[in-house]
């Protein structure tokens, strides 16, 4: 069954083949390419074969949503997963990536790598062969922000004139939701404590793509001013992996940074709460917020699922 409309998979397969290293690799009609057949995926209308296509998993960072979701993602497409565990792979002791990169093009079909330095999933991606996936980076989390805009979109039903507010750290996920945002049209209010502020680089380049799209991109450290009449509130945890002997000053700079009723209260009247998980309720968002009506934070982690199934089988010539 192919419902795919010939706008769509032409879109799509112009990805084939290709890296998706950050959330500039895309562009708007990809992105709701993706979104259009992930839907569809969600929704059974779409069957896809990727005929026992595998899929190498590097994660140096700790996974739950990232690693279970490619997993069954790439099942669900017949494909498989083979996990390289750093500690059962002589990447543990040591051997160049330019190396590893070139052996692992030979047996599989794509990579997907969670590390901690943007520059060593580049250098991947650069000795490669075979698609690259960025499944996170200090820099960056572009396979999570095309599921949280796609989750907008699903409630929505338009992104459209839509603004997101992200309130806590400017890490990773703050910065692909800049990106993503600005080529998607979607205004974005950032509120950090000083000091916290998002990738400069990032925020000059996403700008001026926001200025093409027409949407906006604020940075403050005001909180209550940026989730004023948003239709969706974001955020994250206060210390990110890497960042845990950071955890108990982290917490005194982002006192008042807590997403609870007071703030949500200040948005629209039906904006949706997200937040990548894990989290630690009674920090970055109280636990009657985390689990209110206003919630949509397992919907969010479901569509990590079928986004990324998306992702792979444009990015292996599914479509």
């Amino acid at each position: 069954m192919n419902n795919t409309s010939f706008g769509v998979a032409e879109e799509l397969s112009s990805l084939k083949d290709k890296s998706y290293i950050s959330s500039f690799d895309l562009t708007f009609d990809q992105m709701h390419g993706l979104f259009d057949l992930a839907l569809q995926l969600k929704k059974g209308n779409r069957r896809i074969d990727l005929g026992n296509r595998i899929l190498g998993v590097i994660f140096k960072k700790a996974s739950t949503r990232t690693r279970v979701s490619f997993q069954v993602a790439m099942a669900r497409l017949g494909g498989q997963i083979v996990d390289l565990n750093i500690q059962t792979t002589q990447i543990s002791r040591g051997e160049p990536i330019k190396d590893t990169a070139r052996v692992l093009s030979r047996y599989c079909d794509a990579l997907a790598i969670r590390t901690y330095k943007h520059k060593e999933l580049i250098d991947y991606a650069n000795w490669s062969s075979i698609p690259v996936i960025n499944a996170l980076t200090d820099l960056e989390h572009p396979c999570q922000s095309l599921a949280d805009f796609f989750t907008i979109q699903e409630f929505y039903g338009d992104l459209k004139g839509l603004s997101l507010a992200y309130i806590g750290d400017g890490n990773n996920v703050a910065n692909s939701l800049i990106i993503t945002g600005a080529i998607l049209g979607v205004n974005i209010n950032i509120s950090t404590p000083k000091g916290f502020e998002p990738d400069n680089s990032i925020l000059k380049k996403a700008s001026s793509i926001a200025n093409i799209s027409g949407s906006s991109i604020d940075i403050n450290n005001d909180p209550y001013e940026s989730v004023k009449g948003v239709n969706a509130i974001y955020t994250d945890v206060w210390s990110s992996m890497g960042q845990e002997e950071e955890a108990g000053e982290r917490k005194s700079a982002f006192e008042g940074f807590t997403i609870d009723n007071e703030l949500l209260s200040r948005a629209d009247k039906e904006a949706i709460i997200l937040h990548c998980l894990p989290a630690h309720r009674g920090e970055e968002i109280s636990d009657n917020v985390f689990e209110g009506e206003s919630s949509r934070i397992f919907d969010q982690a479901e569509n990590r699922l079928h986004v990324q199934q998306a992702l792979l089988a444009a990015l292996l010539g599914g479509v």
